[in-house]
């Protein structure tokens, strides 16, 4: 099936079509004996359906599918339910599903009697697009994510449906401007009794100035009566002059006076208006609230059971005789194999990360056991590890312990929030700093050295792209977060008699967090990048934001490529598995040539037919021609196939047939395997392995020194916890200090020199024109003359 996945992505009637359609297989499927829609009469036929009716397997369904939506719409107050045909992939054809608009939400169900328990999907109207494909054919989509392609048994039950989603839509996204505009933003119980003493205390002051609205009118009345009797006698007409300026001006007042009143009644109304609005969105946000925690305590119980569930099968299939102990995953599909959402088993959103038996666990001993070896100094330590490893590099670190986190009751209070300025314990940590992580961009440096071997720039581009995409490869089961480096912490990577290579990177900023990183070849190439991280917690899950150009510059012939990262996502925060996923464009550019290469990472999708973490590319000229296609995965390995458009042929088609061609596929790079009991060591590849390993000759702000993440690689995280505590606790001091001696010198006029870092400086990159940090040298003339003096003490 999965060549026939291949030959035919869905069902629409051109071989490159983007989105399944609901018409004939493509004449490739049918040649490999794999029958679509129309294709065979056993199976149900779309062309077949619409004629006879003909319900799953030749079946006959009721009278008119969807013909119940009527009545019995109106009957279970929904908008409209009945009947519908929806694809469900190439085995199974269009199947009968029961279809309920209701809400501006569209659900299915396998049945009527199956709406009291389980509904098999439901796709949003206010963000869904409706398209009509033919008379009885139409299509609901939200942008990829989910895709119904639904068939009517006539042409005026389509337009029926197509006109009742049509207006539930409009209603869906007029309720969600309404929400909008009503405010959607959490309102605490705190704020909702300071808004209604508020209004008392307005409303009470009201009061006092209408009682003295009444008073002054009560006054005012009896003066102008008084002055008005003082007018009638006979007095000098100096007086009566006076008296009259008297009646005037208290006339004034008691119209200014009843201006002020009818002002702070119309304050008080406005007030009381906007109180409705806070009132109801508060209340909107507390059912959501509560709603949230009532799905996610359900969540939580189905998990727990689906996962005891699942490790019995594991035991049960790895006992059982001729099975050899190999489980397969169910929630792990093999790339190509097809997925039904219509199955009988259950499955979860995101694929199972790997799940080692207990029997290969990892009896830790009295040297990472918590408090065993607290007599003796970590410098003690570190020497001693700096004494093995000096020998060979080292291919093990401690096992992770198994210490139980409630992660959700510290994330649950970080929706919204820049995770980098939350404090976090180290156990969602690995044990390597960011500039660390930032190194492992090199595992495959090997793809860069043949890159500076090519003689052609297109050629070369090939390398660069699969050099981008391999440094995604080693985040597929890392779902820890590495360190947050301290400002003006440092990470040396010396390999250059073993790989011709030297990078050194700097944390340059705190807030937000960047690093900047340099790396030079003798193999004839140099990388550069600036990266600033920001990430967003959602709720369900974690977005993952580089900031920041890349630079690679080749020497022999002055190619200069740039390009920006990808969003990495993590997912299932909440509740299930971890797993990440990596989505977006990078667009890597030749500045001399005007060569590019367009990546696209496709975001996985459980209902999606295509293989996970896809990515595609395309090596164009600067006139726009293709050259060269990329296809692969970033967590295993990319492709490249030569374009050589056909005789008589320019087009996507010619392409196609060369692209197909196994012959003039060219394998880029494939991904290492990962070390023997690498899900007990963070899932680190061999290059991590050695990252933290002691080096004699490093700077003292070098992430190798780092005493918390020393403490938490030796498995002794109570005490890593509270080590990181002080450091976060020294470098605020430090932040503290710099900004009292900023303030001072701006009230004394002084000049005051801002943090710069010690071995980057900011400049105007001529190329992006952007303002970077770059390498200004220095670094590996100090360490080899040992000569630290100019490093803060950070640690």
């Amino acid at each position: 099936m999965a060549e026939l996945r291949a030959a035919a992505p869905g069902p629409g009637a051109a071989a490159a079509a983007a989105l399944p359609g609901p018409m004939a297989l493509p004449a490739a499927a049918a040649a490999a004996g794999g029958p679509g829609p129309g294709a065979a009469p056993a199976l149900p036929s779309p062309a077949g359906a619409a004629a006879s009716g003909a319900g799953p397997g030749g079946v006959t369904a009721a009278p008119g599918a969807g013909s119940a939506s009527g009545a019995g719409g109106s009957a279970s107050g929904s908008a409209r339910e009945g009947w519908l045909f929806k694809w469900t992939n190439y085995i199974k054809g269009y199947q009968r599903r029961w279809f309920v608009l209701s809400n501006g939400l569209l659900s299915y169900y396998r049945s009527k009697a199956e709406m009291r328990h389980t509904c098999r999907g439901t796709i949003n109207l206010a963000t869904a697009n409706i398209t009509v494909e033919d008379s009885c054919n139409f299509i609901i989509s939200n942008g990829g994510a989910q895709t119904y392609h639904l068939k009517a048994s006539s042409e005026v039950e389509r337009q029926r449906w197509v006109t009742a989603l049509e207006l539930a839509k409009a209603k869906a996204v007029k309720m969600l401007e309404e929400s909008d505009d009503s405010g959607d933003e959490s309102v605490s119980q705190t704020d909702k009794t300071e808004l209604q003493s508020t209004l008392r205390t307005l409303s009470s002051k009201v009061e006092d100035l209408s009682t003295c609205n009444d008073l002054i009118a009560k006054h005012g009345t009896a003066l102008q009566r008084s002055l008005s009797e003082l007018e009638t006698l006979r007095l000098p007409a100096e007086s009566t002059e006076k008296i009259k300026q008297v009646n005037e001006r208290a006339t004034l007042f008691r119209i200014t006076s009843n201006a002020m009143i009818n002002a702070c009644r119309d304050f008080l109304v406005l007030a009381q208006t906007h109180s409705k609005k806070w009132q109801k969105s508060l209340q909107h946000e507390r059912d959501q609230r509560i709603r949230l925690e009532e799905t996610l305590e359900q969540l939580a119980k189905q998990h727990n059971h689906l996962e005891r569930a699942f490790r019995g099968a594991t035991v049960l299939s790895a006992n059982a005789p001729g099975t050899g102990g190999s489980v397969k995953d169910p929630c792990c599909p093999a790339k190509g194999d097809m997925s039904d959402e219509d199955d009988d088993n259950e499955f979860f959103d995101a694929p199972e990360i790997i799940t080692m038996p207990e029997s290969m666990g990892h009896k830790r001993t009295g040297s990472n056991i918590s408090g065993t070896s607290s007599d003796i100094s970590l410098d003690d330590q570190y020497k001693h590890q700096l004494e093995d490893t000096k020998k060979e590099k080292r291919t093990r670190i401690p096992y992770k312990p198994n210490y139980s986190l409630n992660l959700w009751s510290i994330m649950k209070n970080c929706i919204g929030k820049e995770l980098s300025k939350i404090p976090m314990p180290v156990n969602f940590n690995e044990p390597l700093s960011m500039l660390q992580r930032l190194t492992e961009d090199l595992e495959y440096h090997e793809l860069l050295d043949r890159a500076a071997k090519c003689e052609s720039s297109l050629e070369q581009l090939c390398y660069v792209a699969a050099f981008t995409v391999s440094s995604y490869s080693t985040t597929v089961f890392r779902t820890s977060k590495p360190f947050n480096p301290l400002l003006g912490e440092t990470f040396e990577l010396d390999r250059l008699e073993e790989n011709g290579y030297r990078s050194l990177c700097e944390q340059v900023c705190h807030h937000p967090p960047a690093a900047a990183h340099h790396v030079d070849s003798k193999h004839g190439w140099t990388l550069r990048q600036e990266i600033k991280i920001t990430s967003k917690f959602r709720g369900k899950y974690l977005s993952i934001m580089p900031l920041g150009t890349i630079h690679c510059v080749f020497h022999s012939t002055g190619n200069h490529y740039t390009w920006k990262k990808v969003t990495t996502t993590v997912h299932n925060i909440i509740v299930g598995k971890l797993w990440i996923d990596q989505s977006g464009e990078i667009e890597i550019v030749n500045h001399k040539t005007g060569d590019k290469c367009i990546l696209k990472f496709v975001p996985y999708s459980y209902f999606s037919r295509d293989v996970a973490r896809k990515v595609t590319g395309e090596v164009t000229d600067p006139a726009g021609k293709v050259h060269f296609v990329l296809l692969g995965t970033w967590d295993e390995k990319m492709d490249c196939y030569k374009v050589i458009p056909g005789v008589g042929d320019n087009g996507a088609e010619g392409r196609q047939r060369v692209h197909e061609a196994e012959e003039s596929r060219v394998l880029l790079w494939k991904r290492n395997p990962l070390p023997k009991y690498a899900e007990n060591m963070y899932y680190f590849s061999e290059l991590a392995l050695t990252l933290n390993a002691p080096e004699s000759g490093t700077a003292p702000t070098d992430s190798r020194r780092r005493p918390d993440q020393r403490l938490m690689e030796n498995g002794r995280w109570d005490e890593a916890n509270a080590e990181k505590q002080r450091l976060e606790e020294k470098q605020r001091i430090s932040r503290k200090r710099r900004e009292a001696e900023a303030a001072r010198a701006t009230e004394d006029g002084t000049p005051y020199d801002p943090y710069k870092p010690l071995w980057f400086e900011r400049k105007k990159d001529p190329i992006t024109q952007e303002l970077t940090h770059v390498y200004k040298g220095g670094y590996w003339e100090s360490k080899e003359k040992q000569d630290w003096t100019l490093c803060p003490d950070i640690f």
